[in-house]
């Protein structure tokens, strides 16, 4: 891999073209990930270059853009446990690698509040407990409920399980708040564990392969009394809903809890310097092995609540916090074979499939051989990665964790690779249905060209379709979708909406499958039923379109409003010139490449005919918007240029936004006001020739106002 253009020595012009490509990169990566579990890059190189996308947007941030991906917050809820929608979203948390990544982190919080090099900024550092998330719920000093992170939004609830774990109050000193949801991880000791496995072997049952397997399936059990048998600890260190403050601080409020009655980690401290961070971090790392419970690393938080509030939050990460993970740990093993896996893009995937070894605590028999280039030994632009050795079946490899469970190959060992073996050929035709796998220029990834015809494609597309941030319908997950894929029942998303008047009647042909009974099928309809009316921004991700990601599809549905305007426009735009095209790149954060693939899904013949049987079935929503009473600038299409020095970019277009403006990127014939700092240039200009409203930012605060 070759070394990134220092951020500092970046042109305008480079930093768009690289901000574009990490967004594709980063995009195909979350999909790969989290659609397709078939990753393309290790979670080392996901934050790696997630960091780097942010030191440019913190750097150039006008160059911003909203199809900048983000990941999902861990995982669905599962089937059997009750649901809680989190009154504060519970996000993950950034990573950090090494040294000079905790430097960018500091480096970003100080551009962003505006504070330079030498101004105070305290931080917290507490160690990363790995385990499992939990949010507890008081309501006048009682536990009302407790969930699991879940996908962040909605979680398990697993409320008499929590009630069993001694760490937990079941009640509160009177100076509680009213309302506290307490935020921590669940997890199991060294010794716990070791003891819970002998118990589960001498009795024939289950054994776990860590601490955190065994502290998750412990607390997620529909059996509250078979969590009450289990070790389980609890360490409090956030909190979500509060109806009153409980400290000024971060380091206080977790003083507080303490005072309340909750476990908090003993080596968690304050720390004023980036060397007391890092120096913190060697500490705990030094005691990692004798702390006697798990951890992953340090987590890193901005002490002043009042900043974290400024600074707030990424579509799934807080700006104020970070976890700065430890090495990565290694293990060698045999390869034994090379496997294609084809996502819903098309992407071909090599996954290579391992004698089984223990990494970290866990059992690894797959690792991601990224791409062709990646097995080849070379990056995408050509240069020697791991000194140009290529990976072959039968070889001696390197498994590598970073940070997480996504293991990678990261090294070969020539001295045992065994005579005869033949550089890997990587296909050219897709194994799923013959047709061409093509790799366009510029791309790292070779792709199938089978489209529809391709039943990985399809059925990977069916999945997105119905995951948890698309359609979400109840009791129609992927073994369903793969299911009724291979029997001919579900073809295309429309298919879904038609499947009770083909196959329904009586119940008879699905209540007598297998899984199925009357009950259950009687659910299904019933929950296919009530996605029949869906709002605009989740029907845009659910369509699966390349490159348009949940952030992107909610700002699209936004900025339009309403799917027919949406439809009308990428029609006029489908040549990709003319009024709307130049509306669209128009739009703060949507890029040529973005605007690209959204035109042509619309423009396909084959593919528009499948959106519009599917509209055909649904009511689609208005997207939300803001509550913008007394907004003097609500509807307004707003371009911010030049330097603004009361605030950063990123604040000015976050508040605009709340107040129920459009942030452009550009100036055009539908621009309604222009913010102009000083160094304002082409687009001041071109604003005079327009005619459009010219403010400086003293002329914007004074009109925002206190709306």
């Amino acid at each position: 891999m070759t070394k990134d253009l220092p951020v500092d020595q970046l042109t305008r012009d480079m930093a768009q073209k690289e901000l574009s490509r990490l967004s594709r990169r980063l995009a195909a990566a979350n999909e790969a990930y989290h659609q397709q579990d078939a990753p393309e890059i290790s979670d080392a190189e996901y934050d790696r270059l997630k960091a780097r996308n942010l030191e440019i947007e913190a750097r150039f941030p006008d160059l911003k853009r909203a199809d900048s991906p983000s990941e999902q917050v861990g995982a669905a809820p599962a089937e059997g446990f009750g649901k809680i929608t989190h009154a504060v979203r519970m996000m993950s948390l950034g990573n950090a690698f090494d040294a000079e990544d905790v430097a960018d982190f500091d480096r970003s919080i100080r551009k962003y509040l505006g504070l330079g090099s030498d101004a105070p900024l305290a931080y917290t550092a507490e160690p990363k407990i790995d385990g499992l998330s939990l949010s507890l719920r008081y309501e006048g000093g009682r536990l009302v409920s407790a969930a699991t992170r879940g996908d962040g939004a909605v979680g398990e609830k697993v409320t008499e399980n929590a009630r069993t774990i001694t760490d937990i109050p079941h009640s509160l000193p009177s100076d509680a708040p009213d309302v506290l949801e307490v935020r921590g991880e669940v997890y199991m000791s060294h010794d716990d564990f070791e003891a819970l496995n002998l118990r589960q072997a001498k009795r024939g049952a289950k054994t776990f392969a860590n601490p955190r397997n065994a502290a998750a399936g412990s607390l997620r059990q529909l059996d509250a009394e078979i969590t009450r048998a289990r070790p389980l600890r609890f360490f409090a260190y956030s909190w979500g809903e509060l109806s009153a403050p409980l400290a000024d601080t971060q380091l206080g409020a977790i003083a507080r809890l303490e005072k309340l009655g909750f476990s908090t980690n003993p080596l968690t401290v304050r720390c004023d310097t980036l060397d007391d961070l890092l120096s913190h971090y060697t500490r705990i790392e030094q005691q990692r092995a004798t702390l006697g419970y798990d951890i992953d690393g340090v987590v890193y938080k901005v002490d002043d609540l009042a900043y974290q509030g400024r600074l707030g939050f990424r579509s799934t990460t807080p700006r104020w916090a970070i976890a700065h993970k430890f090495p990565a740990e290694l293990a060698w093993t045999r390869l034994e074979a090379i496997d294609i896996q084809v996502g819903r893009t098309g992407a071909l995937s090599p996954v290579a499939r391992l004698t089984p070894v223990t990494v970290g605590g866990v059992v690894v028999s797959n690792a991601t051989l990224h791409n062709e280039d990646y097995i080849a030994g070379r990056d995408a632009k050509g240069n020697d990665i791991r000194d140009g050795k290529d990976i072959r079946v039968g070889d001696w490899v390197q498994v590598y964790r970073a940070g997480d469970v996504i293991p990678k190959i990261a090294d070969v060992d020539l001295s045992q690779r065994p005579g005869g073996t033949e550089p890997y050929r990587f296909p050219t035709t897709c194994p799923e249905c013959g047709s061409d796998a093509i790799r366009e220029e510029g791309d790292a990834v070779r792709r199938c060209t089978g489209g529809l015809i391709c039943p990985a494609q399809a059925v990977e597309k069916l999945k997105h379709f119905v995951s948890r941030a698309a359609f979400d319908i109840e009791g129609l997950g992927a073994k369903q979708v793969e299911q009724f894929y291979r029997d001919g029942w579900i073809k295309e998303p429309a298919d879904i909406f038609t499947l009770e008047q083909r196959y329904g009647q009586g119940m008879q042909q699905l209540k007598n499958r297998e899984g199925w009974g009357e009950k259950s099928a009687e659910n299904l309809f019933r929950a296919i039923d009530e996605k029949r009316t869906i709002p605009f921004g989740r029907l845009l991700f659910a369509l699966g379109i390349r490159h348009v990601g949940e952030a992107a599809s909610n700002m699209l549905a936004r900025f339009y409003g309403r799917w027919d305007d949406f439809t009308a426009a990428m029609d006029a735009a489908r040549n990709c010139d003319g009024p709307e095209w130049e509306r669209l790149l128009g739009i703060d954060g949507v890029g040529e490449v973005m605007a690209r693939a959204l035109v042509t899904a619309f423009a396909q013949e084959y593919e528009r005919a499948s959106i519009d049987r599917l509209v055909a079935h649904l009511t689609v929503e208005e997207a939300a918007q803001p509550d913008t009473s007394g907004s003097p600038v609500a509807g307004k299409t707003v371009v911010f240029t030049g330097t603004l020095e009361k605030m950063t970019r990123a604040e000015a277009k976050a508040r605009a936004e709340t107040l129920g403006a459009k942030v452009s990127g550009s100036v055009s014939a539908k621009t309604d006001l222009l913010v102009a700092g000083p160094g304002a240039g082409s687009k001041a200009k071109k604003a005079a020739e327009l005619g459009i409203e010219t403010i400086d930012e003293d002329g914007w605060l004074t009109l925002i106002g206190d709306a």
